[in-house]
């Protein structure tokens, strides 16, 4: 399982601070994600960095195999 790590608007959209997901790849997570928490969600996760396991990874085809955790970043409005 991993753990999917919500802010911003992330966290206001999901309703939850973080959930556990078992998915093989970032691109099924973040597919997964969208289906479950609806059109907005998949319109933040498509302008959001994501990080796994700290480090941002841009390759959906990444797997999550053995990792604990992918933050999910909105942009940040303001300076």
């Amino acid at each position: 399982m991993t753990l999917v790590r919500y802010f911003a608007a992330a966290r206001a959209q999901a309703g939850v601070d973080s959930e556990e997901w078992q998915e093989p790849d970032l691109g099924s997570l973040v597919e997964a994600i969208g289906r479950r928490h609806g059109e907005r969600m998949a319109a933040i996760l498509d302008s959001s960095s994501l990080l796994v396991d700290g480090t941002v990874a841009s390759d959906r085809s990444r797997s999550l195999d053995g990792v604990d955790s992918v933050d999910v970043l909105p942009p940040f409005a303001g300076g």
